[in-house]
């Protein structure tokens, strides 16, 4: 009897660690920095005369805000969307990513998976070195353009993200 009592109080604890460790936290963020950013990212592009569209993901990818200059090209929606999709699923700037997956590169085939953009202008967002979101921008002369305007993004909310 002593054996299933214990064995029962020894299931009954794991149990409780089993729970604590079924769920987790983790930061996103705020409407309100995402729109910041955004906002501080167009108005960079505006400054050298690009006409963009910036959207702002969550550490999903899912959008929080998208931004569209009154010029931009309709296609400039898509290709930032899924710049800042590209930079939070693989944690990574997509001007870099589009240099480690070129053809003859070992990662070359994931340009093939729907919503990757392996060009410049997408880039994570971290706070306190975790992913909290992503930033894309397109509408620029090029990659390196984009990537300037949403480094400018991120600038106008650093202070808010250090942890």
């Amino acid at each position: 009897m002593k054996r299933i009592t214990l064995t029962l109080i020894a299931l009954g604890l794991a149990g409780n660690v089993l729970a604590q460790e079924a769920v987790f936290q983790s930061k996103n963020l705020t409407p309100e920095a995402a729109l910041k950013a955004a906002q501080a990212a167009l108005e960079s592009c505006r400054k050298q005369g690009y006409q963009i569209a910036v959207a702002v993901t969550d550490r999903t990818g899912l959008v929080q805000v998208l931004l569209r200059d009154r010029f931009a090209g309709a296609h400039t929606v898509t290709v930032a969307t899924d710049k800042a999709w590209t930079a939070a699923s693989f944690k990574t700037s997509t001007l870099e990513f589009g240099k480690d997956t070129q053809a003859g590169k070992s990662m070359s085939g994931i340009r093939h998976v729907p919503r990757v953009v392996a060009a410049g202008g997408g880039l994570p967002i971290e706070a306190g070195g975790t992913l909290v979101g992503a930033i894309g921008i397109s509408g620029g002369p090029g990659g390196e353009a984009d990537e300037a305007c949403a480094k400018a993004g991120i600038k106008a909310i650093a202070d808010a993200l250090e942890l």
